[in-house]
């Protein structure tokens, strides 16, 4: 239990000073913003939820103490909360019911785990995005209006660098980016937990802490009723007011989700070519450098969760050749 401790207090001290370091302005302490609940993450897979816990508390209190309860209730929201709660669905597992061996053999072999779904983790990733942008949002304002002309105020008191007359120019850019930071926000918050994520399993992996065999991912599927779940947010995405903003951060998460499904796709149906990394390296790319591919990503994920692209492509490979 000791040891427990001594970890969680370790990852508590180093989260909470990667988050606080974006106070110093510098351009790297925004690296190590994003990255901060990857040591809770590391924590919670390698040591147990539990550690994560008292680490999150520990770090969530001290913020709160040292720069003020808003930032203290941040970090809870923003770093703890998701470290603890990710790594704890991705220790998650059940005994399955079929193929059990009878007899000795049965009591001599270990149990054969059924893991939670890799999709159904980045639902809750997704979730945990739309609730800390939203969260965000509603500090500038309970209605649509409100925050609308906080977030022009911030964005011209940061682009017309001290002018009293900001030019036409600036007042276009802000006026897009009023419509389209909460979504960019939205994209990024989602990105970089699934990315800390990733990072956590694969360091505990190489350390070998992970107590559970490493996930297909190309086989990542979401949930049946998550496409509903986008249709409908679509379509309240453009009632207006509050309920619209709120249905634009849920549509862009799951849009994102599907866009990670997507990548699953290639990587399936990439199998069989003899240059498959150059041709994933170059989709990689793309959506990097241009953004606008993810449409097809996008395409491609929801027409494996109607048509089952995968489950099709796999029945139809050629059986491997025997070894000679």
């Amino acid at each position: 239990m000791i040891g427990i401790f001594i970890v969680a207090i370790a990852a508590a001290a180093a989260s909470a000073l990667m988050f606080a370091s974006i106070i110093s302005g510098a351009l790297i302490s925004l690296l190590l913003f994003y990255l901060a609940p990857l040591p809770l993450m590391v924590t919670s897979l390698g040591w147990g939820p539990l550690a994560a816990a008292i680490g999150g508390i520990i770090a969530s209190a001290s913020v709160g103490a040292i720069l003020g309860l808003p930032y203290g209730i941040a970090f809870a929201t923003m770093v703890a909360l998701p470290g603890w709660w990710l790594g704890h669905l991705a220790l998650l597992g059940r005994p399955t019911t079929g193929g059990v061996p009878a007899g000795a053999a049965a009591e001599a072999a270990p149990p054969q785990l059924e893991w939670y779904p890799v999709g159904r983790i980045l639902i809750w990733v997704a979730a945990f995005a739309v609730v800390t942008t939203a969260g965000a949002l509603l500090t500038l304002g309970l209605d649509a209006q409100t925050i609308a002309a906080e977030l022009r105020r911030g964005l011209l008191k940061v682009f017309s660098a001290g002018n009293a007359q900001p030019s036409d120019e600036i007042e276009q850019l802000v006026k897009f980016l009023v419509i389209f930071a909460p979504m960019a926000a939205t994209v990024v918050a989602m990105v970089t937990l699934t990315v800390n994520l990733w990072l956590a399993a694969k360091v505990t992996q190489t350390s070998g802490r992970l107590n559970r065999p490493w996930p297909e991912l190309r086989s990542t599927t979401l949930p049946p009723m998550t496409l509903v779940a986008l249709l409908v947010a679509l379509g309240l995405s453009f009632v207006g007011g509050l309920l619209a903003i709120l249905a634009q951060l849920v549509t862009t998460a799951l849009i994102i989700a599907y866009t990670l499904v997507g990548f699953a796709v290639l990587h399936t149906v990439t199998l069989s070519l003899t240059s498959r990394g150059f041709w994933l390296a170059c989709a990689y790319t793309a959506v990097v450098v241009f953004t606008w591919p993810i449409v097809a990503l996008v395409a491609l994920g929801i027409a494996d969760a109607l048509f089952g692209l995968r489950q099709r492509y796999l029945r139809s490979r050629p059986p491997p050749l025997p070894a000679s």
